[in-house]
Order: structure tokens, then C-alpha cells, then sequence
């Protein structure tokens, strides 16, 4: 290796000086505005506009910045007051065609000119506050042609007779209104508004005035009939246009909150016959289409708090919609229930996402939200909940992570949580939250039982705590049990603690469920730093086993503890490969677990906190295959409720045909699922064969009960 000493040179300031010859910006200006001339002429093929650019680029570098800009607004009025001479002497039918064919050009030019003066756009514009050349074309057109006086109103005349003809039967050319439509849409929408769209919709007013005009010196009966006519030609002819208009319909008005112009147009339709169902049907296929959208994008099942949320903030902004704008109406609030249930369940992940947006609100570290904030927030879940189809499934999940924050300790609004259960008890019956409830009363009974527990051995005040939370099997999610071998001193603990329940409650039976605990350790490490350590009681039989080695491998520690392959592989990882938690080293130094792997405590170990939380469990989405395993415990945990609804069904009507009995279980079932009519099928098979049903002789799709 070279031992010649690296040099670092760094530039601290640089000033560079050019001189400029004075009559160097009008010459470069003249070549520039020469360039436009040109363009405007449709002679641009023989320009060089990479010579242009650069040279547009220096004036802006020399700071002439000015000139340009204010040369490029001269030369563009110039051209655009010679335009607008063609324009007005333009005769009939061709008026449209010349305004159309100008408006092409000038867009064609200004998009030659404005990669010319790109730099000048990029640099100059912004610093100065300008306007960009694009909308600078723009402007400029709006201000000389459509404001011009001897276009503007005309222009208006025009489109307005076009429209009176296409009522009265004639042929228009569609596609040249919708163009010079399209350019007053491009203009701003001030301008489409102000010299198109507000003469047109002056229905409201044209209605008030004839009424105004019966009141004062018609027959009052011909209010009606007046009224019936205006209606007619002013709303009822022109429905489908405005609903469907380009750039301002009724789409872009819900898209942009417009409340005031969707009120506008509901007052308007309701005066005639299917006015408000087409507003409705509108809505209903916009609805529908971007919430297909919303729950089938792969980016947002990705985070499925941020999933629900964007339904919720959906469902918010339609609801505002409809009471400012639609009167509330029950129709359209039925057609919005309609929509959201329609593609809520379009996602068959939808239920499990709802209980983790739960989970995320009611779990511990959610700053700045009260319980009252809570409250509402579950109001609005429960909305989304009543849109399930299968509600079994969302209490699956519920169960599940309702479980974790109880035993986690991670739930930090007590009442919120027995106020959701209220809410589902309310919805859907005692017997969807009669397991729930009981997992709360687990919890309070494991209370008074430790307490109990430490009033008969007060000898244990200065030791180890024990804290051992007692579950009903049967209230909670459905847990392998595992066994590991605890250290001695918990192991001894664990079996007085035994000796007092089983004493205390007979014809019981304990079994440890050593994967859901958890521990905390005070641990010191090199050079005296202490902390507490928050681990798994996996990662806590591990880490007492240190306490006699200096070194363990990989088969000792799974020899000493009987952890299974995967959860030990894990447990290590989380404790051995994870930066900031690496109270544990490893050898070789890896990101993966080996079995011939070698384990030391980590005496560099240091942290800013002196308590520690190592693999800490929260609720996550599910990966495929624990998707497909849940969903196999759904589909079995339904099979005895068909049974039932069958049973009570042919215990009343006794004798029933297949159809019938297909019909009533589904009905009776959809506020918890919708039942597959294929295993109500298979479940009426199973009734026959345990001869609780029997198939009439002469007909087979018919049903009787036997008592």
C-alpha cells in the first residue's frame, strides 16, 4: 500500500466576472423575438432550437432576465390582437371553426416557445414571482381574444343558440362545442363559469321570475302550468348534460366537495320526475367504483390501519355530502349503506384489518387522544362492521387481538374496550360477546386469585413475583400448550401456586402456557450497568441459563430449556441479531440462527433506557398461511351454528322443501355470515345421517323434522 500522504482540497468560494457588451441583449433579444414571429407564421421548421434555448439561456444568466420577459408579453399581444381580427370578421357557422383552429395553433406555438424559454421558466420566473410562460399564454389569450369586445359576447350568443337548436331538433357539430368548451375549461374555471356556465344555468332564476310574474298579474292557475314548462325546458331536457358535463359535472362536484353546486342541482332536479334518481345512480356507480379501487389496491392492504382509515375518511366525506347537500335524504343514505357494503366485502381481508385498526386505537402509546376521541372512533368502526357480510370472521380476529392486549397489558382505555363489546352485544346478540366477556372476567378473577394466592404465603413478599393470569378454555383463542422447563426458582413458584388453586377450586385442571408469558429481569452487564429487562418467558428461561455459563451453543440451550425449534430460533434471534436489543452475541456473527451456532452475553450492551423491551408481540397481519388456518377454525366453527339454525327452522315448520330450508338459514345466519348454501347442503346430509331429518318418500328435495 502507498504511504503517500491524501490530499482533500475543498473549494470554500469561487467568484467569477464576465464582462457583457451592452448591445449584447438586444441583439440575442431581436434573434429571439424573430424565433416567435416565425413560430406564429408556422415557419419554425427551419429554426435551430437548441441555438434558441441557449441563447435564451444566457440573456437569463447575464440578468436580462427582465427583457425577455417583458419582450415575450409585447410580441405574444401583438400576435394575439392580429389573431383576434381574423377571428371577428369571421362570418355564421365559420366563427367557431376559426376560433377552434386559432386556439389549436396558439397551443401548438406556446408549447415551441416555452421549451425555448424552459431555463427562463425554471430560473427567473420563480425567483421574480412571475407568471410561467404557459399560463402567461394563456392569460394572454383569455384577456385579447375571449375578452375581446367584439368576441366575447358573441362567443356566448353562439353556444347558447346551439344549444336551443339541438333542443328544437336540429344537428350541431358536438365535437366543436365541446372543444371551445373544453378551451373556456382550459382558460380557468372562472372563465367557463363566468362567460358560459352561469348564463346557462340560470334555471332557479328563470323559475322565481315567472312564479314572481303569476303573483303580479297572471291567473294563479297558471303557476303551475308555467312552472311544468320552465321545468321542463330549463331542467328535465337538459339532465343527462349537466350530470355527465365535462370537467363540472356531478363526478368532479363530489370528487371536489362542491357542496354548494351538488345542493344547487338537487334543488333543481327534485323539481322533476327522475331528477333526484339520476344524481343517486350517478353517485352510487362513482361510489362504488372508487371504493372497488380503494379496497383492492395492493399498496393500501398493505397497512391495514391506514386501510381502514382511508374508508372511514371515505365514508366521512359522503356523509358530509349528503347532509349539507342532499338534505339528508334517506334514499341517498340507503344508497351510500348500499355502496360501502357492496365493496367492503369485495376484500376478503376486511374484517381481519378492522379488528387490527381497533387494535392500534385502543393499545397502549397512543398519544394524544382521549377517551372520548376513542369513543367516537368506535362509533365509526361499528358502522363499517354492520357492512361485514361475515362478522364471525371480524370476531375471530377480535378475539385474537383483544386476547394479546389483555395478557400484554397494552390496552390502555379500559372502558372503551368494554364499551366496543356493548356495542357488539347490541348489534349482534349476547352470544357473539359472551366469550369476550368472559376473557374480562378472567382477567378480574386472576386479580383476586393472586391476591389470595400472596395472603396464604406471605414468605414470598421478598422474592421472584409471581403474576398468573387464570383463562376459561373456551373464552379464549384456541392456544397449543407448550411446555418449556423454567428455571428453579420460577418452577418452584409456579407449583405452590398450583397447590393453592387446585385447593381453593376442585374438579379443576391447570395447564401453563409458557408461550404467552412474560417476564422482567434486572440484568448487569460489563462494566456495572444495570437495566430491566421486558422479555418473553422464552427469552427469560434463556437468559437465566447465562447466569452459570459464560458460553452456551445453540444445542445446549435447546437441550436445557426443550423451547421448540421455531420459537428458540426466534427467541435467540430477537435477542442475539436485533440492534439495540442484542443482549446476547453470537458466533459467527449472522442474521440468520444456526444450530451450530455459540451464545455469550453481550458486556458491550448499552441502551439510553434502563428498562428494555425485547421482542415485544403486537397485533400484525397474518401471513397466508395463518390466513388459511384462521379461516379453516372459521368455516368449522360455523358448521354447528348451520346445524342449529336447521334444526330450529324444522323443528316449527316440520316438513320443508330444499329451497325453503336454504332460504331460512341464510336469513337467519346473515347477521353473523352469509352461509354457503354448499355446506348448509352438507350439514342437512349430516342431520339426516344422525337422524335428526329424514327425505320424504316420493319427493327428495323434501324435509321432515324427527322429534
Amino acid at each position: 500500500m502507498s504511504n503517500q500522504k491524501k490530499r482533500n482540497f475543498q473549494i470554500e468560494a469561487f467568484k467569477h466576472r464576465v464582462v457583457v457588451d451592452p448591445k449584447y441583449a438586444e441583439r440575442t433579444w431581436k434573434i429571439i423575438e424573430h424565433a416567435i414571429h416565425e413560430i406564429y407564421n408556422h415557419n419554425a421548421s427551419g429554426l435551430s432550437f437548441e441555438e434558441l434555448y441557449r441563447n435564451a439561456y444566457n440573456m437569463v444568466l447575464h440578468k436580462f432576465g427582465d427583457k425577455l420577459y417583458f419582450g415575450l408579453v409585447t410580441t405574444m399581444s401583438a400576435h394575439l390582437k392580429e389573431i383576434s381580427k381574423s377571428i371577428e370578421v369571421a362570418q355564421g357557422a365559420l366563427f367557431l371553426e376559426e376560433l377552434n383552429r386559432k386556439w389549436n395553433d396558439h397551443n401548438k406555438a406556446l408549447q415551441m416557445i416555452r421549451d425555448i424559454l424552459m431555463y427562463m421558466d425554471r430560473t427567473y420566473i420563480p425567483n421574480t414571482r412571475k407568471t410561467p410562460v404557459h399560463e402567461l399564454g394563456l392569460n394572454l389569450w383569455r384577456d385579447n381574444i375571449i375578452h375581446s369586445g367584439k368576441i366575447q359576447s358573441r362567443l356566448l350568443s353562439t353556444l347558447l343558440e346551439l344549444v336551443h337548436k339541438e333542443r328544437t331538433g336540429d344537428v350541431i357539430d358536438r365535437g366543436l362545442m365541446r372543444n371551445i368548451i373544453k378551451m373556456l375549461m382550459d382558460l380557468g374555471s372562472s372563465v367557463y363559469q363566468e362567460d358560459f356556465e352561469k348564463p346557462f344555468l340560470e334555471a332557479e332564476i328563470r323559475l322565481n321570475e315567472e312564479i314572481e310574474r303569476v303573483a303580479h298579474y297572471l291567473d294563479a292557475k297558471s303557476e303551475a302550468k308555467i312552472t311544468n314548462v320552465v321545468e321542463k325546458e330549463m331542467i328535465a331536457n337538459h339532465m343527462t348534460r349537466l350530470v355527465h358535463m365535462e370537467n363540472s359535472g356531478l363526478v368532479n362536484m363530489l370528487l371536489d366537495d362542491k357542496y354548494e353546486d351538488l345542493g344547487k342541482m338537487y334543488n333543481l332536479f327534485k323539481r322533476v320526475p327522475n331528477g333526484l334518481s339520476m344524481i343517486r345512480d350517478v353517485m352510487i356507480s362513482h361510489l362504488r367504483e372508487t371504493g372497488k379501487q380503494l379496497v383492492t389496491d395492493v399498496e393500501s392492504s398493505k397497512d391495514p390501519v391506514e386501510f381502514v382509515q382511508r374508508l372511514l375518511d371515505e365514508r366521512d366525506k359522503y356523509d358530509k355530502i349528503i347532509c349539507q347537500a342532499f338534505s339528508n335524504s334517506k334514499t341517498f343514505q340507503n344508497a351510500l349503506n348500499s355502496s360501502f357494503e357492496y365493496f367492503i366485502n369485495l376484500n376478503s381481508r376486511s374484517p381481519e384489518f378492522i379488528s387490527l385498526f381497533v387494535d392500534d386505537k385502543l393499545r397502549k402509546g397512543l398519544k394524544g387522544v382521549t377517551e372520548e376521541d376513542v369513543e367516537i372512533i368506535l362509533d365509526k368502526v361499528m358502522m363499517l362492521f354492520r357492512y361485514l357480510r361475515e362478522k364471525d370472521v371480524f370476531e375471530k380476529y377480535y378475539k385474537q387481538h383483544l386476547a394479546k392486549r389483555l395478557l400484554s397489558g397494552k390496552t390502555v382505555f379500559d372502558d372503551p374496550e368494554r364499551s366496543l363489546i356493548v356495542k357488539l352485544k347490541t348489534e349482534c346478540g349476547y352470544q357473539f360477546t359472551s366469550k369476550l366477556e368472559g376473557m374480562f372476567t378472567d382477567m378480574k378473577t386472576s386479580e383476586d386469585t393472586m391476591q389470595g394466592f400472596y395472603a396464604n404465603h406471605p414468605e414470598l413478599a421478598d422474592g421472584p413475583t409471581l403474576v398468573v393470569q387464570v383463562l376459561t378454555t373456551g373464552s379464549w383463542p384456541t392456544q397449543p400448550t407448550v411446555t418449556c422447563n423454567l428455571p428453579t426458582e420460577m418452577e418452584t413458584l409456579c407449583e405452590k401456586f398450583r397447590s393453592h388453586y387446585l385447593g381453593t377450586h376442585t374438579g379443576r385442571r391447570l395447564s401453563w402456557q409458557t408461550n404467552m408469558g412474560t417476564a422482567d429481569i434486572k440484568a448487569t452487564f460489563g462494566k456495572g450497568q444495570k437495566h430491566e429487562l421486558n422479555v418473553s418467558t422464552y427469552q427469560m428461561c434463556v437468559l437465566m441459563l447465562f447466569n452459570n455459563s459464560d458460553m452456551l451453543s445453540y444445542k445446549e440451550i435447546e437441550q436445557a430449556t426443550e423451547i421448540p425449534a421455531s420459537d428458540l430460533k426466534r427467541c435467540l434471534q430477537s435477542m442475539a441479531c436485533v440492534k439495540g436489543k442484542n443482549v446476547l452475541r453470537k458466533e459467527p456473527m449472522s442474521k440468520d440462527i444456526g444450530t451450530d451456532d455459540a451464545f455469550f452475553v453481550n458486556e458491550k450492551f448499552t441502551s439510553k433506557f434502563y428498562k428494555v423491551k425485547i421482542g415485544t408481540v403486537v397485533a400484525q397481519k397474518e401471513s397466508e398461511p395463518e390466513k388459511l388456518e384462521t379461516r379453516q377454525r372459521v368455516e368449522e366453527d360455523r358448521k354447528p351454528q348451520i346445524e342449529a339454525a336447521i334444526v330450529r327452522i324444522m323443528k316449527s315448520r316440520r316438513v320443508l322443501d330444499h329451497n325453503n330450508v336454504i332460504a331460512e338459514v341464510t336469513k337467519q345466519l346473515q347477521s353473523r355470515f352469509m352461509a354457503n348454501p354448499t355446506e348448509i347442503k352438507k350439514r342437512i346430509e349430516s342431520l339426516i345421517e344422525r337422524e335428526f331429518l329424514e327425505r320424504d318418500s316420493a319427493d327428495r328435495k323434501l324435509y321432515r323434522y324427527l322429534a
